[in-house]
């Protein structure tokens, strides 16, 4: 019986790499110079810490960050951006927290909708994704490209295709 997984993964390597490029950006720009500027990614919080000079600087940083990742194919709809933040030594600093894995009512509305289509499908929801498996490949490949159409706020792929 033919199955998929719909899941929300983040690869972590090329968030790495893009806060690398913004870094090295960083160094090169001129409204930049003389202004102590920080990105770090924390893997274990999943999450980016941004520090600069003010809030246009932080501002400057957050289009820099999407922008890499959009150039290393991650889907910058994993990146969850909290409010700019002042620092004690008249700085700014922002806190980007990287989702991963589908929300629960997210999978709930999922399931609703594949129900609607009446393709004879199962759905289950298992931890933080859903499991399509089906009689036909070709109603699972159905459900991915309405899935795809519609927007969830969180990136979605499609993964452990078996027939």
């Amino acid at each position: 019986m033919p199955s998929v997984d719909v899941v929300s993964q983040v690869n972590m390597q090329a968030l790495d790499n893009a806060a690398n490029n913004v870094k090295r950006e960083v160094a090169t720009r001129f409204d930049f110079r003389n202004v102590e500027t920080e990105i770090t990614l924390n893997r274990k919080e999943s999450s980016f810490h941004l520090r600069s000079g003010d809030d246009m600087k932080i501002k400057s940083l957050r289009e820099m960050l999407v922008e890499q990742c959009v150039k290393q194919k991650v889907d910058p709809k994993c990146l969850e951006f909290k409010e700019i933040e002042a620092t004690s030594r008249g700085g700014a600093k922002m806190n980007i927290t990287i989702r991963e894995g589908i929300p629960k009512e997210t999978c709930k509305k999922m399931v609703k909708e594949i129900k609607q289509l009446k393709l004879k499908v199962q759905a289950t929801i298992q931890d933080e994704q859903v499991r399509l498996s089906g009689k036909k490949i070709d109603d699972l490949q159905t459900i991915m490209t309405t899935l795809k159409e519609q927007d969830y706020g969180i990136p979605l792929q499609f993964v452990n295709m078996k027939s």
